[in-house]
């Protein structure tokens, strides 16, 4: 559901979608680790 909101804002380079906010998305459950190297390109470490 929010995977493709967020991949959309961070692949338009929206200022509040960076690695870092992702980050957050994944530890709240938003997406899930797969997602955020799927939308990043970079593996994902808490």
């Amino acid at each position: 559901m929010w995977f493709n909101t967020i991949k959309r804002f961070y692949d338009n380079g929206h200022p509040s979608y960076t690695n870092e906010s992702l980050k957050i998305f994944v530890k709240t459950g938003m997406i899930t680790a797969e997602q955020y190297e799927e939308i990043t390109g970079e593996p994902y470490t808490a």
